[in-house]
């Protein structure tokens, strides 16, 4: 069928502009798209290069144990490995073969129009509230909050986590999902990894938590990304996200908790002898006073309120570095490089992400209420689940069934925590926690720890 590409040198490719193919079998469109834009297979090649990348980071941080000497080429090669096994700057890294592709098939104005085209906002917007969610005045607030809940059952190491695991992810229905997940990693960090679990607990309650995350965002419509994507696009407001999303989530998160509870209990009830030196580290520490907590919440607020205007949370952001400065007996030292690398993984997952569009939206376009939320739900571990909810907002197959739209938003919360990628907030709960880990965070590991929990909500979102 005739192609309206060869007059286009736009990035991403507009949808209607492939026509359609001669069949509606999914391969044969998927061969058509490639035929009128070589250019496709290219980038997903390259996006596929950067996921299997993620999976060697641990090799390359062994190799670069190998060279880590005096000698100047020896060093040289042991920032290079190092380099390439930072996870944060692997889809960043994978950026420039991309560029090089589209120079090769298009021309610089069509790279320097597709990158400034790509929405950078959430990139800054995490960067910016993972520093201010880590702050010590938010986190010693959220600490007290934690420890009433905590305080039920003896704020014991038991306590705290299964405090931590069902109050925390879903705060970020309220002040997103980046702050609650950057406050529920560090108050795991103090209460739970410093006791030194073993590494299949660890692995369990990482899994656990990025998947709590994921669908303890969606009581609102206005906090978690994937939501976001189609909450005004669907009509959706926060009765309707409550009554039809959170109430499922919500028990969802306390099965799988509890679930996970129950399987540890022996090493949870060993962790409680390991419990006192963390509460006596914390008590070293002196009591954050009052006003500077509320001023550090204004901060916070200020910046979810601005989410979408970056010149505006931007600047506060400013003010509240420099209100660090001036309160520092307070607060402990302000740390860009975690909230920098998140975002720049970030940066480097969306550039790449909107490029994939012209795989996914005919692979959602050709599935079944079930199958859609199963292949939503694996789509997600390979791509940011709001793009996939984007991607299906513009399939009219979906668009105008309301069973369908349940599906591909339940299946994108539910596949949230399968891998770093698969929701926006997750590199930050990674770039915190990673320390507690023996080398980098296996993506396998984080697989199997958060394969039960995916498949407990999978049941509640099915079912209920």
């Amino acid at each position: 069928m005739y192609c309206l590409l060869s007059t286009l040198n736009l990035l991403p490719i507009p949808l209607e502009t492939y026509g359609t193919a001669n069949s509606e079998n999914l391969a044969q469109i998927l061969a058509h798209r490639i035929r009128c834009a070589p250019f496709n297979a290219f980038a997903t090649t390259i996006f596929l290069c950067a996921v299997l990348h993620t999976f060697f980071a641990p090799i390359f941080q062994k190799i670069a144990t190998r060279f880590n000497s005096n000698g100047t080429r020896d060093r040289m090669l042991h920032i290079l490995f190092h380099f390439l096994g930072e996870i944060e700057v692997i889809f960043g890294l994978w950026i420039l073969p991309l560029a090089i592709g589209i120079l090769y098939f298009y021309d610089y104005r069509t790279l320097a129009g597709y990158i400034q085209s790509v929405n950078y906002v959430e990139p800054m917007f995490i960067a910016v509230i993972m520093t201010i969610a880590a702050s010590r005045p938010i986190l010693q607030f959220a600490q007290r909050c934690m420890q009433r809940v905590a305080s039920l059952r003896g704020c014991t190491p038991k306590a705290w986590w299964f405090a931590i695991l069902t109050i925390g992810p879903l705060l970020g229905s309220f002040i997103t999902e980046p702050a609650a997940i950057t406050i529920s990693a560090l108050l795991l960090s103090q209460q739970f990894y410093a006791l030194e679990p073993s590494m299949k607990f660890r692995y369990a309650t990482l899994g656990l938590l990025f998947v709590n995350v994921s669908v303890g965002g969606v009581l609102t419509h206005f906090a978690a990304p994937p939501v976001l994507m189609v909450a005004e696009r669907w009509g959706w407001n926060t009765p309707y996200m409550f009554t039809h999303f959170g109430v499922i989530a919500m028990l969802g998160i306390a099965i799988a908790t509890a679930l996970y509870g129950f399987l540890f209990r022996r090493e949870l009830h060993i962790l409680q002898e390991k419990s006192r030196k963390v509460e006596e580290k914390s008590q070293e520490q002196p009591t954050v006073p009052l006003w500077i907590i509320g001023i550090h919440l204004c901060f916070l607020i200020w910046t979810i309120v601005n989410i979408h205007t970056p010149a505006l949370f931007i600047l506060g952001f400013l003010f509240f570095l420099g209100f660090v400065q001036i309160t520092a007996p307070y607060q402990t030292p302000i740390s860009l490089r975690s909230p920098v690398l998140v975002g720049f993984f970030l940066a480097g997952l969306v550039t790449h992400g909107g490029l994939q569009q012209w795989w996914i939206e005919p692979v959602l376009g050709q599935l079944g209420e079930s199958s859609l939320f199963w292949g939503a739900t694996l789509l997600t571990a390979f791509n940011d689940n709001a793009a996939i909810t984007y991607l299906s907002s513009l399939v009219p197959s979906i668009a105008q069934n309301a069973a369908l739209k349940h599906a591909v938003v339940c299946g994108a919360v539910t596949g949230g925590g399968l891998t770093v990628i698969a929701n926006a907030p997750n590199p930050a709960g990674q770039a915190i926690l990673s320390k507690h880990f023996s080398k980098k965070i296996s993506p396998l590991g984080l697989l199997m720890g958060a394969i039960p929990p995916t498949l407990i909500l999978a049941t509640c979102f099915l079912c209920l």
